[in-house]
């Protein structure tokens, strides 16, 4: 069994997929069943607490603590649950290039890595749960061990899983990865007291990284790899036991901010599946499809409307690519150049709010989620300004015609189609940063306002529709959470290590030039958000860096903002960046042209970011005027 060159992570196409295997059967269907009720279960939690809280005055005291048991079940399952689907991401570009035997050994060698990791993580999880069983939560009185229990059966159907592929793979292949191993292991076991005491120190930190770095190479997905070295880590210190391993794992999701995470999440796919999407997309053809580049403008403004909205940016790009594909079709659009465009415009799109990616920036410092929020829309319309303009110059020297400007009976049919599905954002927005609610209370009420849109008013959301929207929103959330969880881990193990220390040293380079740390932190955001998925990338080297800008006099609200940007410029950049693949998925079109295609947008999204980034009024007027801080 070999997975697909693209995963696609926003719009699975496999939710209804039925296993040969009856038992492998019976656990998607539990999987399922208890993921829409953890999610659907947080809705009702969160969004009655709301109503009671704003009707009777009386809010339910029982609520954060029911929010996150529905919270641990979903990053935990849903984290098993979207690698059973193969929706977790992972670097092909190195695979894609092997012959197909050293492929088929990649394959069952990743598999092997997921099962090692899995099995120690459970084990060590063992003592955790013991321990926590043993209390209880102040106001339900619940033991705390359930909120452990969900790790622990991740971990059982992460080896269910395993079991599994690795039975739908090449035999022959399978066997002797299996056997070296199994040698390999039964070695280091046997000379474990001449090589341990070697692996102190750097020693530690750098096998930490190596087996982090070289199997994510080789197509281990990015949560398993950050949870290997972390593991390896441990391991080969002792400066913790391993049960500390699991515990920062539940630790890392216990936030009530990440409530937000699968509200975001359901809340585009009901725009996308409900038609919403659509009549936005319709109303920003109507007010910018006449000028030059049409459709490629029309993209730009619409991602710039929708992104952020659902914590992935592959979703983001379905909302969009998946309404405008036909229509670029139709009209006779280059296709490669329209990947480019909506890839560019999502990497564009993470500093406008809500964003997931700023949510996590503001849980993991000291950064204001609000100041966040408003600091983000400028230096996005300033990449977006750019990126027209490059269109606008494109289309130009091609001599490509332009659409008829849309007559003012058309602009008011669209701007009252698309006016109710515009309120979702402006709400989500809106109601965050006026403190109306806090982020997941906000989201909560998007989704059911979403609900209602697309089945009572467009009538295009059926009962199973529903019913997928919400087992969709699970598992995109669980692998997100998942990886956060393990991020959390990992960059736990590099603190210890005192990596941030060293770190410090490089970026600043013995002096405290903030231009020189500006543009060494730029580039090690790029980077290592193509390698790592974006999320992780921030989620371990934000808390270290945010301290260093203060120190060379960067305000850190204004790092923040073009840490984020970096990050999202990694995750589109071919041939690493996972958001790239995806977006050509969507798109339908080749990767190799694609790319090229992508060059003088990677070029003009790297400038618009150098401009951000040395001119701080574009990030900091809004926060100063509104008193956010900065």
């Amino acid at each position: 069994m070999e997975r697909a060159a693209a995963p696609e992570i926003a719009v699975p196409q496999n939710v209804d997929a039925v296993s040969p295997v009856p038992w492998a059967r019976a656990l998607d269907g539990a999987l399922k069943g208890v993921l829409a009720v953890a999610v659907l279960g947080e809705l009702g939690i969160v969004f009655c607490n709301i109503l009671s809280r704003t009707v009777l005055g009386h809010p339910f005291t029982w609520t954060d603590e029911a929010a996150q048991m529905a919270l641990s079940t979903i990053a935990f399952l849903g984290g098993a649950f979207s690698y059973r689907r193969g929706e977790h991401a992972f670097i092909h570009t190195l695979l894609d290039a092997l012959p197909l035997r050293v492929r088929r050994a990649c394959y069952a060698l990743v598999e092997f890595l997921v099962l090692a990791a899995a099995i120690i993580t459970g084990v060590s999880a063992l003592p955790l749960l013991a321990s926590q069983w043993e209390e209880l939560t102040p106001i339900l009185e619940i033991r705390m061990g359930w909120y452990v229990l969900p790790l622990m059966i991740c971990m059982l159907v992460l080896v269910a899983t395993v079991i599994e592929h690795l039975l739908a793979q090449h035999r022959p292949t399978v066997v002797a990865v299996g056997l070296g191993l199994g040698i390999v292991v039964l070695g280091l076991a046997a000379t474990r007291d001449i090589w341990l005491p070697w692996l102190e120190g750097d020693i530690a930190l750098a096998l930490s990284l190596a087996l982090f770095f070289v199997p994510v190479l080789l197509g281990l997905p990015v949560g398993f790899a950050l949870l290997l070295g972390a593991l390896a880590y441990l391991y080969a210190s002792g400066a913790a036991p391993m049960l500390a391993l699991a515990n920062t794992m539940v630790g890392g999701v216990n936030n009530f901010v990440f409530l937000a995470f699968p509200f975001f999440i359901l809340a585009a796919i009901v725009m996308n599946r409900g038609g919403l999407s659509l009549r936005l997309v319709r109303f920003v053809q109507a007010c910018v499809g006449h000028l030059r580049g049409g459709l490629y403008q029309v993209m730009v403004v619409s991602m710039y409307i929708v992104s952020g909205l659902s914590g992935s940016k592959s979703a983001d790009v379905a909302a969009v690519g998946s309404v405008m594909r036909d229509m670029l079709r139709k009209e006779g659009y280059g296709l490669e150049e329209a990947t480019a465009v909506l890839a560019a415009s999502a990497a564009m799109g993470e500093t406008v709010p809500p964003s997931i990616a700023m949510l996590v920036l503001g849980s993991v410092t000291t950064l204001s989620i609000g100041a966040l929020f408003i600091g983000g829309l400028i230096p996005a319309a300033v990449i977006g300004v750019c990126l027209m303009a490059l269109i606008y110059i494109r289309a130009r020297r091609s001599h490509a015609p332009r659409a008829p400007r849309a007559r003012l009976p058309e602009l008011a049919r669209a701007g009252l189609q698309g006016i109710l599905p515009l309120l979702m954002p402006i709400l989500l927005f809106g109601g965050i940063l006026l403190g109306v609610a806090t982020p997941t209370e906000v989201s909560s009420f998007a989704v059911v306002y979403g609900l209602l849109l697309a089945t009572l008013v467009y009538h295009e959301l059926g009962f199973q529709a529903f019913v997928r929207g919400f087992i969709d929103a699970a598992a995109v959330a669980g692998m997100i959470l998942f990886i956060l969880a393990t991020a959390s881990s990992f960059a736990w193990t590099l603190t210890i290590a005192k990596l941030p220390h060293r770190l410090v040293e490089l970026l600043t380079g013995g002096h405290q030039s903030h231009t020189v740390f500006m543009l060494a932190s730029i580039l090690l955001l790029i980077v290592t958000g193509s390698m790592l998925d974006g999320l992780p990338a921030l989620l371990i080297l934000a808390p270290i860096l945010l301290p260093i800008a203060a120190q060379v006099g960067v305000s850190q609200l204004h790092y923040g903002i073009v840490l984020v940007i970096a990050m999202g410029i990694g995750c589109f950049i071919p041939p690493i960046g996972v958001g790239f693949y995806v977006t050509c998925a969507i798109c339908e079109t080749s990767i190799e042209k694609s790319s090229r295609s992508m060059l003088p947008y990677i070029v003009i999204l790297c400038i618009g970011l150098l401009v951000v980034a040395l001119v701080p009024w574009f990030t900091l007027y809004l926060p100063l005027k509104l008193h956010l801080g900065g």
